[in-house]
């Protein structure tokens, strides 16, 4: 009697958890029956998304992107507002003589009468100007905010995207090194038989297989978790239809560092930021010296007594706001700015050096396993396929004991799985390379 297990290489579309633990379940009964059948099993249509439709759609849907781009967009509204003259002040002035009634005194006093004034607060000439300035250097700081997102969230998908890829390129890895286990099984389970090996062979073989179907129930929780993440950057509901990844493929790295790191000084949106910030507080300097200067006050007032006695009354009021308190108020301002343009031109050698050492660090990953990549393709993958088919030749033939065919299998089986890996990595330092220098390496 056989046992027909159909085992989609891709369970997580169905959609739900219990599915794929169901999917478990059977194919453990059917590796502990021993009986796959030959027929293929029958394949959903996937619908592969591309990487390029995923990163357009996070940079529109995205909400901190979207939430950067309204700050900056409030951002940029803040320079005329501080640039502009203070609202004017109006006044209406009313004096009666002998009674509280309005217009009392008219007639017999020449102190009642009624006046409408105006008011202007003028700053020293120059102060408006440098806050508008120092208002559009804040915007800029927020526009390259703005893009530090857009390339911190954009590398974010794509290295979720890459680590998805690898988790579905390893579960086909799984099972198809599941059959070789199956015929290493079949082997000591002929050897038992005929009594030139022992049943530890065959528990042995059990108890690897049942090791590969945990493993493999580790990678769909670790698929669960990235479609979680992937959900989220993208702004999808959660219980959207499961992202399916495309193949992973290298991709060739043809800058030099020097060329990447020219290209990260020009183009960084956090060095852009720290360079704005240092002109921001040089216009603060310059603000604070202002403000060693008096602001000035004018006032216009029209006043009328009695229209047929006496004409109407103009005065014009000039007033001066004298900076007395300097040794308190201006000179620790001044002090402030200048402290606050030495930390910004800090923080900007800091920034350089940090961008400087993650893109090397970046680059030194992307050569090694450049390297890596190609001693599993070119040395080690084709070594451990041969080896694990000559040790089970040799196993079948009783010259070789089980415990040395076991071993080639999870040598054979640990590479395939690296390869991948190492993959996924290196993908994931090119996003890396890209987010710092702004340029597209794909």
């Amino acid at each position: 009697m056989s046992l027909l297990v159909k085992w989609n290489t891709a369970p997580r579309r169905s959609g739900t958890r219990l599915a794929r633990i169901l999917c478990a379940l059977l194919f453990v009964a059917a590796l502990e029956k021993g009986a796959f059948a030959q027929e293929p099993a029958p394949q959903h249509a996937l619908v592969v998304t591309r990487l390029a439709d995923l990163l357009q759609e996070a940079e529109k849907n995205n909400p901190q992107i979207e939430a950067a781009r309204q700050g900056w967009q409030a951002a940029k509204q803040v320079p005329t507002q501080v640039s502009t003259l203070p609202d004017p002040q109006f006044t209406l002035q009313h004096l009666s003589v002998g009674s509280p009634r309005p217009f009392a005194g008219y007639t017999n006093s020449d102190f009642a009468y009624i006046g409408i004034g105006v008011t202007q607060d003028i700053p020293y000439p120059g102060k408006l100007k440098l806050r508008g300035e120092i208002a559009k250097r804040e915007a800029d700081v927020s526009q390259q905010q703005v893009e530090t997102v857009r390339r911190v969230v954009l590398a974010e998908v794509k290295t979720a995207y890459f680590q998805l890829a690898y988790l579905s390129k390893t579960l086909t890895i799984l099972e198809s090194d599941g059959e070789l286990l199956k015929q290493v099984e079949q082997a000591a389970d002929a050897r038992y038989r005929s009594g030139m090996g022992t049943q530890q062979d065959v528990l042995q073989a059990q108890l690897q297989k049942t090791k590969l179907v945990r493993e493999i129930a580790m990678h769909h929780l670790e698929v669960g978790k990235l479609e979680a993440r992937l959900k989220q950057f993208l702004n999808r509901p959660q219980d959207s239809p499961d992202i399916e990844p495309g193949d992973l493929t290298e991709t060739p790295l043809l800058q030099s560092y020097e060329e990447l790191f020219t290209a990260a000084k020009a183009q960084s949106p956090e060095l852009a930021a720290s360079q704005k910030m240092i002109d921001k507080q040089s216009l603060q300097i310059d603000l604070a010296r202002k403000d060693f200067y008096p602001d000035f006050n004018v006032q216009y007032m029209w006043q009328r007594t009695d229209p047929t006695q006496f004409r109407a009354y103009y005065m014009l009021s000039f007033g001066v706001r004298v900076p007395i308190y300097r040794s308190r108020k201006q000179k620790p301002e001044l002090a402030q700015a200048q402290s606050e343009e030495l930390r910004a031109r800090s923080e900007l050698e800091a920034q350089s050096q940090q961008v400087a050492s993650e893109l090397r660090a970046q680059y030194v990953v992307a050569q090694q396993t450049t390297e890596l990549l190609k001693i599993h393709r070119e040395g080690l993958a084709p070594q451990a396929r041969s080896a694990f088919q000559s040790g089970l030749a040799s196993y079948q033939s009783n010259k070789q004991d089980f415990q040395a065919i076991l071993t080639s299998f999870l040598d054979l089986l640990h590479l395939d799985e690296e390869y991948w890996q190492n993959l996924a990595e290196y993908e994931t330092a090119i996003a890396r390379l890209e987010q710092i220098t702004g340029l597209s390496l794909r």
